[in-house]
């Protein structure tokens, strides 16, 4: 499992570059999966969300702007540089619709939340940088109301027939732009060592169940490199 000061740290040094450099290496279609993410949680209604990890806040402002009035958004992550540049987006963008995101410190391995606080939990691309992912997952359970929602965006394990030139992307290229962009090509190395060593879908879903969740189920996107998965609190 990832150390969480070595992550910390990564995403500290890379905060001022990291929307540059994710969407140059997606080619733009991590926006097409964050809209996939917004789809699915508006399909439930939820009133209050919690964005967990939202790094640089771009899950939480597309929240915010494809949900509706009533909704309220805490975009929560452990690393301060990070929640620097949500902050100073947030004010940048000038959108009254983005000041209902309330954006704080915060460990996925001890949210600093009561329970059943929140009717959906978020988190995209930040469970595969968790220290522990069952007892993450079990406080993701904690802080949802009996049958709110937790959706997952995360990297998966491509199709057979694309995985050998993602990864060689991955290994070889993706680490040399991202050094050019944000001058910390290991951070981007990283990066591709953790998706390598995360499960599939079928076995994140296996990993969902057991921390008590129902109504699991998950999304291919983009030829697997990406899933969505989807799970409810159970309401008893």
């Amino acid at each position: 499992m990832p150390d969480p000061t070595a992550v910390n740290t990564m995403f500290a040094h890379v905060a001022h570059r990291y929307d540059l450099a994710n969407r140059v290496l997606s080619g733009g279609i991590d926006l097409w999966w964050r809209r996939r993410l917004v789809r699915s949680v508006r399909a439930q209604s939820p009133a209050r969300i919690l964005d967990l990890a939202t790094g640089s806040g771009d899950v939480a402002f597309a929240l915010a702007r494809g949900l509706g009035p009533e909704v309220r958004i805490t975009g929560m992550d452990f690393c301060q540089p990070m929640l620097e540049v949500a902050l100073a987006k947030q004010v940048i963008a000038g959108d009254d619709r983005l000041a209902r995101i309330e954006f704080t410190p915060g460990d996925g391995l001890n949210l600093p939340l009561g329970d059943a606080c929140v009717d959906a939990v978020t988190i995209a691309f930040g469970l595969r940088n968790m220290a522990d992912r069952t007892r993450a997952l079990a406080e993701m359970r904690r802080v949802l109301v009996p049958g709110g929602w937790l959706h997952v965006l995360e990297f998966s394990q491509p199709a057979p027939w694309l995985r050998p030139f993602y990864y060689f992307y991955m290994r070889r290229v993706s680490p040399a732009i991202a050094g050019l962009l944000t001058g910390e090509p290991g951070a981007y190395r990283y990066l591709c060592d953790s998706i390598a060593q995360f499960p599939d879908r079928a076995g994140l879903a296996s990993e969902i169940r057991a921390a008590g969740f129902e109504e699991v189920a998950a999304d291919t996107l983009t030829g697997g490199i990406v899933a969505l998965h989807t799970a409810r609190r159970p309401a008893g």
